[in-house]
């Protein structure tokens, strides 16, 4: 079973420079995702539902996508639990002048089916067939994995982000940024919760204000780490995403953003953390080729720890992606 979705990039998908913005891209994954996972729990006979998006994985913006090129989104379901959906998905865009094609995008993704019925219920996933049996054991890994890491990142979230009266160029404070919006009826699934693509494109949207905020050039974005869904968000309620610089290399940046709901319409609701993650950037000249990004200057003791971590996940992947390329030298 597979899933495509194909769309031309329009002027008001990009910036400035043309490149379209990263929010739209995942806000396409995630709809391809939504709609073969939902599929398949609805493939046999049982309680109707309707797929939510409980995590994306780590997700690399291999290539920019410009205005006039098609973006060709496939989808493909590559593991099931009981309760969950694995979904593997893939970008590739096509300049349909010279017919060149180039992959964009890799992703995964998770998904849980909701009954119809009640929101709160997660109902039986029809189990896929494996090709072979080492493609089931390797998904279950993955699958215990991202279930741990969602469990760590939930524990660890509770910052909250304070404005800065007349702070310092390159400073935390002084990129700072923070977008509140009205959760309505176009963002919301059957079920009345916001698509997570929805909360994906926003969140990017205020990743990127930060980045040309500290930068002041042109930016894109070159990766997104895990995404968590900790909690559903319902319509009505109104949502604030708040992003800030944690760390910055000599040719990158990372941004923490996280998203937290207040339930207008539910007065016995507190306000809560619904989703988190961190977004790398990069920053670009007029030609495209990347610049030298201003060393972050940290000020408190929790910002300099956040500098800290930031940087053990920046050596990590980038040990990874050497590991990747050495790996792949060899075959």
């Amino acid at each position: 079973m597979a899933q495509q979705l194909i769309r031309i990039m329009r002027p008001d998908d990009a910036n400035f420079a043309g490149n379209v913005h990263g929010g739209i891209i995942l806000k396409m994954i995630e709809e391809a995702g939504a709609i073969i996972s939902t599929r398949h729990c609805n493939s046999q006979d049982g309680e109707p539902c309707v797929a939510a998006l409980a995590r994306v994985e780590r997700t690399d913006f291999l290539s920019p996508v410009c205005i006039g090129e098609v973006a060709n989104v496939s989808a493909e379901i590559t593991y099931t639990s009981r309760h969950s959906v694995e979904v593997q998905v893939n970008v590739m865009s096509e300049n349909i002048l010279t017919g060149a094609k180039k992959v964009t995008n890799k992703a995964t993704l998770w998904y849980v089916p909701l009954s119809l019925k009640n929101v709160n219920k997660v109902v039986e996933v029809p189990p896929i067939q494996y090709v072979r049996k080492e493609q089931e054991e390797e998904g279950k890994k993955r699958y215990e994995e991202q279930k741990l890491d969602r469990l760590e990142t939930k524990q660890r979230n509770g910052d909250v982000i304070f404005p800065i009266i007349n702070p310092e160029p390159h400073t935390v404070g002084y990129s700072q940024s923070s977008l509140i919006h009205l959760v309505g009826p176009s963002d919301c699934t059957l079920l009345g919760f916001v698509h997570g693509g929805v909360t994906m494109k926003l969140m990017d949207e205020v990743a990127g204000i930060v980045a040309a905020r500290h930068c002041k050039t042109n930016i894109v974005t070159a990766s997104v780490d895990a995404i968590n869904f900790h909690e559903k968000i319902k319509k009505g309620s109104v949502i604030t995403i708040s992003g800030r610089m944690t760390f910055t290399s000599n040719k990158s940046m990372e941004i923490e953003v996280f998203v937290d709901a207040d339930p207008f319409v539910d007065e016995a609701r507190e306000r809560y953390r619904a989703v988190s993650a961190f977004f790398t950037y990069v920053s670009l000249s007029k030609e495209g080729k990347p610049l030298p990004v201003p060393q972050l200057l940290t000020e408190t003791e929790d910002e300099k720890r956040r500098f800290e971590e930031g940087k053990g996940r920046y050596l990590q992947t980038k040990a990874k992606r050497q590991a990747q390329l050495q790996q792949a030298a060899l075959q």
